[in-house]
């Protein structure tokens, strides 16, 4: 080979070298079970699809409460190039100036309509779902059949499934409970708005007196009043999945997060899953769970981040976290996959998951232009108090509607 072939070729390398973009892109996400799945993710689909453009990927999940910690490093400047944008905290987010609107850099076609809709403000897209969860009820079929009690069902009522959780407890002792029902406006939240209530008035105000809140929350602690349910400290956890998932408890509440759980912390526990049962109005209500990717406006890096971005929200990315069993996939195409006409317990759980997200009154869960953390306190506190039997349901929401008349008028 002459020499000036060999200058030749080194030119060349060099130049490639040269137009290789060789930056970091750093992801934040939550803690808890995230990390295994979406680093698995990261090395799956995202850095072999950027590397070729000489991006780099590093991540690193936020401990504790990731609001806070996202909030504290946006502040100092340490925040990654992408990460969480949670959908319940997109507008006080946003409010800070550190989100880059996605307008003309990503293409939210091909996203579902409404969880679009959660990530705008003001006309502006600041996050593309990276996925989201409904609420279900899932039941655990040998204690339905040892009880000889019909499984829960599409035409449950609030009446017909808390006899049918009466029964399962009556039937099997004291050792077994109907639920484990956690003082949570994210669980109890659902029922209400199944019963047409909804969190804010035009004023963005909140009614916690209002009777059809009361109907629910009425409905929701009664059940605890014949133990009927408990709270997950009484079967030392700290959910409803991990009680159900000890065997203890005849139903969940709770979203396609728990099939993964249940895989790996109680893989014989043959269980199935049905809809919300419905409200006297004939209506279920649920919460639309949902998590964007965004970008940090401060980034030195926006050609890459969208690039990550693009990556991590492809179909084949969301194609695995549907596998997975973490939460359902956000594309519009994605809706029809074959894996919700499965017949396993996971594929049926994610069907019915799928479902929650049109049928009756279902609204992102959210807490407006409030923290979300202050907003459900007042509910949250009003939901322990009577669920351990400390105060009434009167005086609990009285007390709730007072700390929420004094955060509304900050």
């Amino acid at each position: 080979m002459n020499k000036a072939l060999l200058l030749g070729l080194s030119l060349l390398a060099l130049g490639a070298t040269a137009g290789a973009q060789n930056v970091t892109i750093k992801i934040n996400g939550y803690a808890g079970q995230d990390p295994a799945i979406v680093s698995d993710l990261i090395n799956r689909f995202v850095k072999p699809q950027v590397a070729k453009d000489g991006i780099t990927v590093t991540y690193e999940p936020l401990q504790g409460d990731y609001n806070q910690q996202l909030t504290n490093l946006l502040s100092a400047g340490n925040a990654g190039d992408v990460f969480y944008l949670p959908g319940e905290t997109v507008q006080p987010f946003v409010a800070t100036g550190r989100i880059l609107p996605l307008n003309g850099l990503v293409d939210s076609k091909a996203f579902l309509s409404n969880l679009n809709k959660t990530f705008t403000v003001g006309g502006k897209l600041y996050g593309i779902a990276k996925d989201f969860n409904t609420l279900s009820l899932v039941y655990n079929k040998d204690l339905f059949d040892e009880a000889k009690v019909a499984y829960p069902n599409a035409n449950d009522t609030w009446t017909t499934l808390a006899t049918k959780l009466r029964s399962v407890r009556k039937a099997l002792g004291n050792d077994y409970y109907g639920a484990c029902f956690v003082p949570d406006y994210a669980r109890m939240g659902a029922f209400a708005l199944a019963n047409g209530w909804q969190p804010f008035d035009a004023q963005g105000r909140t009614n916690v007196q209002d009777p059809k809140f009361k109907a629910a929350f009425d409905w929701y602690t009664g059940l605890a009043k014949d133990k009927t349910v408990v709270q997950p400290s009484d079967l030392s956890t700290d959910w409803g999945g991990g009680c159900f998932g000890k065997g203890n408890t005849a139903i969940a509440i709770e979203g396609n997060w728990i099939t993964g759980f249940l895989r790996d912390n109680a893989p014989n526990l043959n269980y199935g899953t049905a809809p919300l049962p419905k409200a006297t109005s004939g209506k279920r209500g649920n919460f639309l769970y949902t998590v964007g990717w965004a970008i940090n406006a401060r980034t030195k890096n926006k050609a890459a981040a969208v690039k990550v971005l693009n990556a991590l929200t492809s179909a084949q990315a969301q194609q695995y976290i549907l596998e997975r069993g973490l939460a359902i996939p956000s594309r519009t195409a994605l809706q029809t996959n074959a894996f919700f006409k499965k017949t396993t317990p996971e594929a049926q759980n994610a069907s019915v998951v799928f479902r929650g997200a049109s049928d009756g009154n279902v609204v992102t869960y959210t807490a407006g232009r409030y923290n979300l953390g202050e907003w459900t306190r007042p509910i949250n506190e009003a939901l322990a108090s009577v669920l351990s039997g400390k105060s009434t349901s009167a005086a609990a929401l009285q007390k709730a509607q007072a700390d929420l008349n004094t955060l509304q008028k900050r």
